[in-house]
């Protein structure tokens, strides 16, 4: 797996000895260095992390609810009508 490295940091792993080895064999079976294997597996996986908790589930009545409320909106209320009003009235 080809980096770029004019544009990286490093960050510093502590292993025990056999977890190294482990990591080094697979690398070594897949034939990438230990960088490349350890990102090709690992960023995925944070990938994949961090779009799992951007992400908003519902239940489906919630989502049946989100779904009429979108179809037909609630009429704006007072407050809302003079927020829209000074916004509009903005320089």
């Amino acid at each position: 797996m080809p980096r770029n490295l004019s544009n990286s940091v490093r960050v510093e792993l502590r292993l025990r000895p056999e977890d190294r080895a482990t990591l080094s064999r697979a690398a070594a079976l897949k034939r990438v260095d230990l960088t490349g294997y350890i990102l090709g597996t690992v960023l995925p996986q944070a990938e994949a992390d961090i779009a799992e908790a951007e992400r908003l589930a519902l239940a489906e009545r919630d989502s049946l609810r989100v779904l009429a409320l979108l179809e037909n909106p609630p009429a704006p209320s007072r407050r809302l009508l003079r927020a829209a009003k000074a916004v509009r009235d903005l320089p």
